[in-house]
């Protein structure tokens, strides 16, 4: 940054402003050009001074105010101004114009959340329902049909690279689900204001649940998690008798009852009366208000290692695993064989490391299935990491996925903070023989064969 400094300031110093004097060669060319070609070019000598003159208007009103307009032309651009303020002020506070004389409310603490009306018999409806439309079956060519869920506020980001990034996140996720056959959800709306910031996932997945009686699993995947390795799949014939799929230890969660033993950034819950019924005891503890922070005290001082603030899904559920493990435990599959759920801060250093001694398909610690930003708040106002790191590790996060996808075209990102690219190899005549040797599909199905 500072060599570009130094160098704008040697062209600023170079080639500075329209010339006072004129040397005398050019006094001796323009003596000896015709009359008309004199009175052209001192035309256009004084089109060039008047464009600058505007240009220099335009820079003064623009950086210190100078009022050298009309008084009615300040007033409409005033006005213009303040309207857009006022929308995007609006748009931020998630109120409505036709909501300003509501005052918002909150449950007290005697009163009990509910998701919706209790629903009881949800797998013989399902049932039902399946075998009267064969035609939107749960089981595709012998894998069951997932819908991976993610989503982000309704409002514009804070800081306004904030949403450059959330784009970055929710194409790379589009590029998994596209090469391994899985459908997306991308949430923007509260669908329940009670259960706004890390609880609005809830009534989303019990939506597609009831909205969706053909999938059979709901992925749910935080905004600021990357897949990293786009050829690894998951191994759901590892969970046939599980009805939930999780990040977590069983030492942290049941020997120390850590407040991290489990990540609920990326988890999946099959659609079954399982889910439905731990999802009506697990939202109770959300709702905004007295009732979240009254149970934000609960689970402080139940679980080890957690900060006084007010209740958030993931110490909830951690809380309600540990509270009632025999009703729960039996149908949660606690992950560790690979990173359903990887901390960012200990992986994207490593990544040249990666490709140096390893290949995509592992998922784990050598190749990490997800990389997830916790404590990186890109989209808003503050977080616990430094803004500069947060953002240069998404960068070379998302680069080092999407190089496993452009790979298949033929190119590469020149370096993994770098969003620019690279041919890395010819055109040719024969482009299927690249196909079958880059296809990720085909390099899932090897790595399948060799594990087998």
């Amino acid at each position: 940054m500072g060599q570009e400094n130094h160098l704008a300031q040697k062209r600023t110093s170079s080639t500075g402003g329209l010339p006072t004097t004129t040397s005398t060669t050019t006094s001796s060319r323009n003596r000896n050009l015709p009359r008309g070609r004199q009175i052209q070019k001192t035309f256009n000598n004084i089109k060039i001074t008047i464009l600058c003159g505007f240009v220099t208007i335009l820079v003064l009103r623009g950086t210190i105010g100078v009022n050298l307009g009309t008084s009615q032309n300040d007033a409409v651009n005033q006005n213009v101004i303040e309207e857009t303020n006022r929308i995007l002020a609006e748009i931020r506070s998630d109120v409505d114009p036709s909501d300003r004389n509501q005052t918002e409310t909150f449950l007290s603490l005697n009163e009990t959340y509910a998701l919706g009306p209790k629903i009881r018999n949800w797998d013989s409806e399902r049932k039902n329902w399946l075998d009267s439309n064969p035609e939107y079956p749960n089981f595709v060519r012998g894998k069951p049909r997932i819908l991976l869920l993610t989503g982000s506020p309704p409002k514009p980001c804070d800081n306004p690279i904030g949403d450059h990034y959330l784009l970055k996140s929710i194409k790379n996720k589009i590029d998994y689900c596209r090469l391994h056959g899985i459908e997306i959800v991308y949430n923007m709306a509260h669908l329940d204001m009670e259960l706004a910031g890390y609880w609005a996932k809830l009534p989303m997945i019990r939506r597609l649940m009831l909205s969706h009686p053909e999938v059979e699993w709901i992925w749910w995947m935080d905004s600021d998690a990357f897949f990293t390795d786009m050829v690894f799949e998951l191994p759901m014939s590892k969970y046939n008798d599980y009805n939930m799929v999780i990040h977590g230890y069983p030492d942290l969660l049941f020997q120390q009852n850590s407040w991290i033993a489990i990540n609920t950034g990326s988890f999946l819950f099959r659609n079954c009366q399982w889910s439905l019924d731990l999802l009506d005891e697990w939202a109770p503890m959300g709702p905004k208000g007295p009732i979240r922070e009254e149970a934000g005290k609960i689970l402080t001082a139940n679980l080890k290692g957690r900060p006084a603030f007010e209740a958030d899904d993931q110490s909830a559920l951690i809380y309600l695993l540990l509270s009632k493990k025999d009703k729960w435990m039996d149908k949660v599959f606690l992950e560790n064989s690979y990173y359903l759920h990887g901390y960012w801060a200990g992986l994207v250093d490593r990544y040249e490391e990666m490709m140096e001694k390893y290949h995509p398909g592992l998922g784990d610690e050598r190749w990490p299935f997800v990389t997830h930003f916790v404590g990186c708040k890109p989209c808003g106002s503050y977080g616990d990491y430094p803004v500069e790191r947060c953002l240069s590790s998404m960068e070379r996060a998302f680069n080092f996925a999407d190089n496993q996808v452009l790979k298949l075209y033929g190119f590469r990102h020149r370096g993994l903070l770098s969003p620019k690219i690279k041919r890395i190899r010819n055109e040719t005549v024969t482009p299927l023989e690249f196909v079958d040797q880059l296809d990720i599909r085909r390099q899932h199905a090897g790595n399948m064969e060799s594990r087998n």
